[in-house]
């Protein structure tokens, strides 16, 4: 192995999102690579990748193509071998990657809650009448109009600095941050409070980070599987199974959670009409390794009780 470990002559490039979040999850797996293999800074590369995503930020992101809008470009670039491997955030991620590329390294897991945000309130049940929240999550949106139909909902773009300079300017009376995201910036005194999973259900794979190679590259792969985390793998194999049986996108209200609890693995899943009018939630129980199953049987369940056109 010792003679495939990348070099300052031959550095691991390291593709990412050029925002301060995607940065540090970048740096995060720079060091998790160096201290698994005793490896200097300049054997590594970050390569910032402009995404569309990124680039538009005045439209809601079902208007313009969906989560692969954050991942094109970063995933082409791996393909013409640009980069060596590619640093996302799980819950951007389609369910199913381009020919050729493969994820199967998770970085350990983080808070999976979502964050209230407000200069003025502390929760949502303190928000008046009337007030004015911006999202640009649909299962966000929708969540909270079927808690709080008397809100009203505004599209809410950017990243997490943008988001705090709207709420300064008015623009919005509170927004939803995830709290690992905050965490990894060392925000966290941003979150007037954390979202309970019983309140809100997050995003599948919400706090995950992941890492994305070619398949026909073996020097990489063994580089990352010394730092993949097995119990985030599990619990985003049954997360992302339940989201690709559901069909899911960013035009689907959809959230789930997988947590492990010795050899079994509990994951509960709520889908919502996208005008929170109503939801559909349930849970589902059996052996980690089952996790993939689990998944699939949920989402079919949730799909045989949602009446005719659930999604709109």
């Amino acid at each position: 192995m010792s003679d495939d470990l990348p070099t300052p002559a031959r550095p691991l490039k390291i593709g990412t999102r050029g925002s301060p979040l995607a940065l540090w999850q970048a740096h995060e797996t720079r060091r998790s690579l160096m201290a698994a293999f005793a490896l200097p800074e300049a054997a590594f590369e970050i390569v910032v990748i402009k995404v569309t995503g990124d680039q538009i930020q005045d439209k809601a992101l079902r208007e313009i193509g969906g989560k692969g809008l954050f991942t094109r470009e970063i995933e082409e670039a791996l393909l013409d071998a640009s980069i060596d491997i590619a640093v996302h955030s799980m819950k951007d991620m389609p369910t199913i990657q381009p020919k050729g590329l493969i994820l199967d390294c998770y970085l350990p897991r983080a808070d999976v809650r979502d964050a209230f945000v407000s200069p003025r309130y502390a929760s949502i049940a303190d928000l008046p009448q009337g007030a004015t929240v911006g999202s640009s999550s649909l299962r966000r949106r929708a969540q909270l109009a079927l808690r709080r139909p008397d809100l009203q909902l505004v599209e809410f773009r950017g990243n997490v600095q943008t988001r705090m300079r709207k709420l300064d300017e008015g623009v919005a009376h509170a927004t939803f941050l995830a709290m690992a995201g905050l965490t990894r910036l060392g925000m966290t005194q941003v979150a007037r409070s954390a979202i309970a999973p019983e309140e809100m259900l997050p995003a599948v794979a919400q706090g995950a980070i992941g890492i994305e190679r070619r398949l026909d590259d073996p020097r990489t792969a063994a580089l990352l599987s010394a730092i993949h985390d097995r119990a985030t793998g599990l619990r985003l194999a049954a997360e992302r199974s339940f989201l690709l049986t559901l069909d899911g996108s960013c035009e689907t209200p959809i959230a789930g959670l997988a947590i492990l609890d010795g050899d079994q693995l509990w994951l509960r899943g709520e889908i919502l009409r996208p005008d929170g009018s109503a939801s559909v939630a349930g849970e589902r129980r059996g052996p980690v390794s089952n996790g993939t199953a689990i998944g699939k049987a949920l989402a079919e369940d949730l799909l045989n009780r949602a009446e005719p056109g659930f999604f709109g």
